[in-house]
């Protein structure tokens, strides 16, 4: 090619900063505002895509069983919440009985107030008592997926992929169902997950205010409450952030030990609560026994599906602990999963709600979170797809198929 061609040929070419036609280009902050969002809007609809497909399943498998769908949602535990909510813990049914079919003024009690109070509160305004708890339930996983992001960011080796990866691995999880359920579980998730966001932006006012929140929700506030405490115990002796770590554990557990000092003078003894569940639904530590009977039994002799998942929640929980070590993922974050774990699985009771009570310990998902963040965009969907799929079935064989307590 001569000098003249060459020549010729770059003066026809369109220069790289040239300015598109006025007509091809967009209208000013018009793309950059729907990306803001979009983007804002994102954790919503990942985390109501997932349950909505929960529930969908649900009503599938009901329809074919003959249950109404609103009959499955508030299943078990969700008639207890119920009656709660309509009629306060002195109004409760008496033909309603704990597993052993025993009944008394103080077995209602056995229920935290946190959720069955709020839903009674809001059905104060016209809505019937079903359709507030499923409110309270929706917006308060919305609110767990917003924290779940947050904290995506937050972690060691985070990032806003992250986030999102975690929250649409939270809302499949096996038994994810009750989340949309007339259950507490969505309630306590997103105080425990926004007071574990705020320790991590050392806002520990807030930590303990939401801390004592969770623990008028859920036992489980127990390992918030330690969690919490282990990080501003922290704090203290380091001498950080003033008189905000004091407040905050102050106020963290005061939910908690607030309703079981209640539960106590009610029932004239101090362990009154945990004598309810060990009396009412066989619910006790005992150091993992009935765990390890449970794992020994079914090994031997396999009798249901449920049985089999329980037997592999038992050894991914595992697994995720020891990565959660392995990631050495922040202290309150890993304190507070393991502690969820071991609440769960070192005392007895109904084995097939074991699962379910899993589903707070969202922390351990973290290093998954982290290590899918890493593949490819069509990696990620492909198993984030097909995880939602597995466990939405679960939920509803659980709910419709299974017939026994979950």
């Amino acid at each position: 090619m001569s000098a003249t061609e060459a020549t010729e040929e770059v003066v026809e070419r369109p220069e790289a900063d040239q300015p598109p036609p006025p007509e091809e280009t967009a209208p000013t902050g018009a793309r950059p505002r729907w990306a803001r969002i979009s983007g804002a809007l994102l954790p919503a609809v990942i985390y109501l895509g997932i349950q909505q497909f929960a529930v969908l399943a649900l009503s599938w498998v009901a329809g074919h069983k003959g249950t109404p769908l609103r009959d499955a949602l508030k299943s078990w535990d969700g008639w207890w919440f119920i009656a709660i909510a309509e009629n306060g813990y002195g109004g409760v049914p008496a033909s309603m009985v704990d597993s052993f079919g025993r009944r008394d003024a103080t077995t209602p009690l056995a229920f935290f107030p946190g959720y069955p109070k709020l839903v009674g509160l809001l059905s104060t305004i016209g809505v019937d008592v079903l359709t507030a708890g499923l409110i309270i339930s929706t917006v308060s996983g919305i609110a767990c997926a917003y924290a779940l992001t947050r904290m995506g960011e937050l972690v060691r080796g985070g990032s806003r992929r992250v986030g999102l990866i975690l929250v649409a691995l939270f809302a499949s999880t096996p038994m994810a169902i009750s989340l949309s359920m007339v259950y507490s579980e969505a309630l306590f998730c997103a105080f425990a997950a926004w007071a574990l966001v705020m320790v991590l932006q050392r806002d520990w006012v807030s930590a303990g205010v939401l801390c004592a929140g969770a623990g008028l929700i859920r036992t489980t506030g127990a390992a918030l409450v330690a969690a919490i405490g282990l990080a501003i115990i922290i704090a203290v002796l380091t001498r950080k952030d003033s008189w905000r770590p004091w407040v905050g554990g102050i106020l963290a557990p005061l939910g908690l030990l607030g309703y079981l000092g209640y539960v106590g003078f009610e029932t004239g003894k101090v362990n009154g609560w945990f004598e309810l569940q060990a009396r009412g639904w066989d619910s006790q530590f005992d150091a993992g026994v009935a765990t390890a009977k449970f794992v020994v039994d079914r090994l031997l002799d396999g009798r249901s599906i449920l049985d089999f998942v329980e037997l592999l929640v038992l050894a991914a929980s595992l697994v995720l602990v020891f990565l959660v070590f392995k990631q050495r993922l922040e202290l309150p974050l890993a304190v507070y999963g393991v502690l969820v774990f071991l609440m769960t699985f070192a005392s007895n009771g109904t084995m097939a709600s074991k699962i379910r009570l899993m589903v707070p310990a969202f922390t351990l998902l973290i290093p998954i979170a982290i290590g899918l963040a890493k593949r490819k965009t069509s990696t990620v969907l492909v198993t984030l797809t097909a995880l939602a799929a597995v466990g939405s079935w679960f939920g509803a064989y659980a709910l419709i198929l299974w017939g026994y307590a979950i």
